[in-house]
């Protein structure tokens, strides 16, 4: 254990040494496969020496670095480089708020910075749909194939562990909305409370009485962002002394009117018409949508930004009960294996069998950064054949309506799931998309002349 335990504080060491020091870092923070780390001044960071530390799978510059380490090493090498930080008497919350106005100015790009902020929500977030979600699965699975009854105390059990993330994700949801937007915490979560509460069905408006939930974490979104937003404003003009009272009161106040009135309908508006939108391109679009979609996903993990299509999954399992654009989008990692597969095959560089040995696994378990950033990417040519292998699983999945009931990890665990009649065929889809990218690889993808920097 100590010997792992040096070696996470030798990369984090390093790491912090090529960022130009402690008193270079403005904020870090981590993912469940990067540390990511914003400098004041990026002249300071050497990016080579970062992408040659041992233990880096690749590093992705936007307006924060991304280190890729892969799953359970990126915690731990994390851990370690806070440590360091707080051991230079460095506050990073304090540094963050100083340089928030610079960063934001220096990379005010609307659409992109609307989506990392959305991804900054939700990314927190993943362990727990993972977990939830696979538990869910699983119980259904093992329910619908009668191994389990459905009424069997283990079955509920089972049921009620599973699925309490997904009664309360609005909570939770508003809680880290209103902190991205900095405002208090347990204000968003009453923004979340907002739209979820059942008490909502007793309001009548304009004749109607509301639904509760309606609006989903569209909703909740609105109003988190909003409450926070509100919370700023008034604070500017009650008293220190008596903040404590009135600032959350008038914001919770205004928030609340205006959720029913305006948040609830708008957000169930917006909600309908993404998921109507979504299945109206699948429907008419058919084998040629899930083609295009499996294959441009991979570009999309690359910038980090597919982590902002999570709240569009859970609105489609909201709204209709699962989901028909995850098993298309899961194909991106399962074109990525069978081109390393190809790789693998055909290399002779040690160093590169070795980075795809330690690569794989994670990638048939639906974590595909290590082979994107470790293999495919910095191949080049490799990292298309494998979208283009992607794309062919996503046209399967497209044309045989395959959904999830949950949101979760791609690859393999999204055989739990699936609905359990679809469950042959999306693995008969992950395995034609291992097949495609093995033989666009194979054949088209890769030669040894393009490893020179692999030994």
């Amino acid at each position: 254990m100590a010997k792992g335990n040096n070696r996470n504080l030798l990369i984090a060491e390093q790491l912090l040494e090529h960022l130009g020091g402690a008193e270079n870092v403005s904020a870090s923070t981590h993912c469940m496969t990067r540390l990511r780390v914003s400098p004041y001044d990026k002249s300071k960071v050497n990016m080579d020496a970062i992408k040659k530390t041992d233990g880096v799978l690749g590093v992705v510059e936007e307006e924060t670095i991304q280190i890729i380490l892969g799953p359970g090493a990126v915690n731990k090498v994390s851990a370690e480089f806070e440590k360091l930080l707080a051991a230079d008497g460095f506050d990073l919350k304090d540094a963050a708020s100083k340089n928030k106005s610079e960063i934001d100015k220096k990379n005010a790009k609307p659409f992109k910075l609307f989506l990392r902020r959305i991804a900054s929500i939700f990314i927190p977030l993943i362990p727990a749909l993972v977990a939830s979600g696979l538990i869910t699965g699983i119980t259904k699975a093992v329910v619908q194939a009668e191994w389990l009854a459905a009424d069997s105390q283990l079955a509920i059990i089972l049921t009620v562990i599973g699925s309490g993330l997904f009664a309360y994700l609005g909570i939770l949801v508003g809680t880290n909305a209103a902190k991205e937007f900095g405002g208090s915490p347990a204000l968003g979560a009453l923004a979340g409370i907002l739209v979820i509460n059942p008490a909502v069905g007793d309001i009548a408006l304009f004749g109607e009485n509301l639904l509760p939930g309606r609006g989903g974490l569209i909703g909740v979104l609105f109003a988190a962002i909003f409450i926070a937003f509100v919370e700023k404003q008034v604070r500017k003009f009650v008293p220190q002394s008596l903040d404590i009272i009135i600032t959350p009161t008038i914001a919770l106040l205004i928030t609340g009117i205006v959720t029913y009135i305006v948040f609830m309908p708008v957000g169930g508006f917006v909600s309908d018409t993404i998921t109507k939108g979504l299945l109206s391109v699948l429907d008419l679009g058919g084998v040629v949508a899930g083609f295009v979609l499996g294959a441009t996903f991979l570009p999309l993990v690359v910038t980090g930004l597919h982590q902002g299509l999570t709240p569009v999954h859970l609105e489609l399992i909201n709204s209709i009960g699962d989901d028909p654009l995850l098993p298309i989008l899961a194909m991106g990692g399962a074109g990525q294996v069978g081109a390393a597969f190809a790789i693998y095959l055909k290399t002779k560089k040690k160093s590169l069998k070795r980075a795809i040995g330690g690569g794989l696994p994670s990638g048939m378990l639906g974590i595909g950064e290590p082979l994107i950033f470790g293999v495919t990417l910095p191949l080049g040519r490799p990292f298309l054949t494998a979208c283009l292998g992607a794309g062919v699983g996503g046209a399967f999945q497209a044309h045989f309506d395959i959904a999830t009931i949950a949101v979760g990890v791609s690859g393999l665990p999204l055989t739990f799931l699936v609905h359990t009649n679809q469950i042959l065929l999306y693995l008969a889809g992950l395995a034609i998309s291992y097949a495609a990218g093995f033989i666009f690889t194979y054949l088209f993808g890769f030669k040894d002349e393009m490893a020179a920097e692999f030994k």
